[in-house]
């Protein structure tokens, strides 16, 4: 990423600002949620042959639905499955290039809402583009886009039976964890700001769906910058950091210097991939079972450390 010329100092502090925007903005984190603007099915039009797709997620998701071949643009970062790095550029999602998209005569933008510019969404319909915007606020609406996305392209024999895939194993996770005991959570985007997520995005859904709770859920702002004493004073059990690719971050383990917190004390500070937790896609579900399963290690140790002050304690319980 490009970074301003400035002393070293303040330009390292810009560079994590821009890195954690990077991610803020891949979440759709910067912009109210709103409700799908899904295709209108009043007007019938033939399954779409040149799909320009103006987010990652939506790049995988189309892929997910066997519309993947019909794709002939995509935004930096769209670069899953493989297959997908190999599909021209047309900017970014937050910048698209008008006139690369125009260039490649697409009959179909699917765009994100809380993603693309509207000013640029816009201008596109007036260029008679057809453009169909969604928003997948949460983990079910995976499921929604896929069959959507396949219906558009034509694509409803593959896409129909991964939908009702993804729904039964959503399901199989919400009736196993959900309504285990719960467990208080931080969710850490990044360090420099210290970021997290509110109640409304769907990495708390994943969350909720595992039977843990957003210490920070409530808060007004869908990516509220905290402080380590706001951290400190909600007490999380357990802290899930996310980074930028696939190692653990490093500043997860700087936690450990607040021995007290239960979180730290119980060494309950996990790592997930950002790609499994944070993109609308299939692969939600890979990181909300990884982060199931940390709780659930949470849950053990918090039994643990109960049966050290109490040996007779009731087991089912204590959990």
């Amino acid at each position: 990423m490009t970074l301003i010329e400035m002393l070293p100092m303040i330009q390292l502090h810009f560079h994590r600002l821009r890195q954690a925007s990077v991610w803020v903005a891949l979440l759709g984190l910067w912009f109210n949620s709103a409700p799908s603007q899904a295709a209108d099915h009043s007007v019938v039009f033939p399954p779409a042959q040149r799909i320009v797709s103006l987010a990652p997620h939506i790049t995988e998701l189309l892929f997910a639905a066997g519309a993947g071949g019909h794709l002939v643009g995509n935004v930096d970062y769209g670069d899953y499955p493989p297959e997908a790095k190999k599909i021209p550029r047309v900017g970014g999602y937050t910048r698209p290039d008008v006139e690369a998209i125009v260039a490649l005569k697409p009959d179909l933008v699917l765009a994100w809402y809380s993603g693309n510019p509207p000013t640029v969404l816009e201008k596109l319909k007036n260029m008679g583009l057809r453009v169909v915007v969604s928003q997948p606020d949460r983990i079910e609406d995976v499921a929604r886009d896929i069959e959507e996305f396949g219906a558009l392209a034509g694509t409803d024999s593959v896409a129909k039976p991964v939908a009702q895939a993804f729904r039964a194993r959503y399901q199989a996770l919400r009736a196993r964890y959900s309504q285990r005991p719960p467990v208080a959570v931080f969710y850490q985007i990044w360090k420099q700001p210290l970021m997290t997520v509110n109640d409304k995005q769907i990495i708390s859904d994943a969350i909720r769906l595992c039977g843990g709770r957003n210490v920070f859920g409530s808060l007004p702002i869908l990516a509220p910058t905290v402080t380590v004493e706001a951290v400190l004073a909600a007490k999380p059990e357990v802290i899930v950091a996310s980074g930028m690719g696939d190692e653990r971050p490093e500043w997860l383990d700087d936690w450990r210097r607040w021995k007290s917190l239960t979180a730290v004390a119980r060494d309950n500070l996990y790592f997930i991939p950002p790609q499994e937790i944070q993109r609308h896609t299939p692969r939600l579900l890979d990181g909300a079972e990884k982060l199931c399963l940390a709780l659930d290690m949470a849950r053990e140790k918090r039994l643990e450390n109960l049966r050290q002050v109490n040996p007779q304690i009731n087991p089912l319980r204590a959990k």
